[in-house]
């Protein structure tokens, strides 16, 4: 299967952790595959599954593959879905990588976790991924190691597992990488 990943977070256009989610969609799609990047156009974090319905939200095109979005995470889904990639739509959506874990009661409030959430109700395949971090790692040059470390593999184990239910609305994937840095 050709793989067409829409690549968002809910730490905006410009956030280092973006830049490592679109080097695991790449190295995932291969190929033959698209990667397509709609984030928002400013930090979003906290905004949980949230939707821009009162007003349009204003897509500006900053490369044939990457967008930002003036609206929430699940916006910048819904904006890849039905209008950046409406032709042919996405079948994995990755969001992330965010800065910082989202564990326990942090997921009702993440917009990454929002993200992935609007993706399976729209019934695709969704992966929200969280860099943990401590003091040590965030000391190091790159907080997200770990992230690049493992991000390729632990997504193909997901997308190769039996999870995936051909039932929509059923099944989202929440990863967070560890502070720890990969040896």
């Amino acid at each position: 299967m050709t793989l067409r990943i829409l690549v968002t977070n809910d730490d905006g256009i410009n956030a280092p952790g973006l830049v490592v989610a679109e080097e695991i969609a790449r190295k995932i799609a291969g190929s033959t595959g698209t990667v397509i990047t709609i984030a928002p156009s400013v930090d979003q974090s906290g905004v949980s599954h949230s939707i821009s319905y009162l007003r349009p939200s204003l897509i500006e095109k900053h490369s044939d593959a990457r967008y930002s979005v003036e609206g929430s995470p699940a916006d910048c889904v819904l904006a890849g879905i039905y209008h950046v990639m409406k032709e042919s739509k996405p079948n994995l959506i990755l969001s992330g990588v965010n800065n910082g874990y989202n564990l326990a009661e942090d997921i009702l409030y993440s917009g990454t976790v929002g993200a992935a959430m609007e993706g399976a109700l729209q019934g695709i395949k969704s992966i929200a991924m969280s860099q943990c971090y401590s003091k040590e790692s965030l000391s190091k040059d790159s907080r997200f190691a770990s992230a690049r470390a493992m991000g390729e593999n632990i997504c193909l184990k997901l997308l190769n597992s039996n999870i995936w239910n051909s039932k929509p609305y059923q099944v989202f994937c929440n990863v967070n990488f560890p502070a720890s840095q990969p040896e």
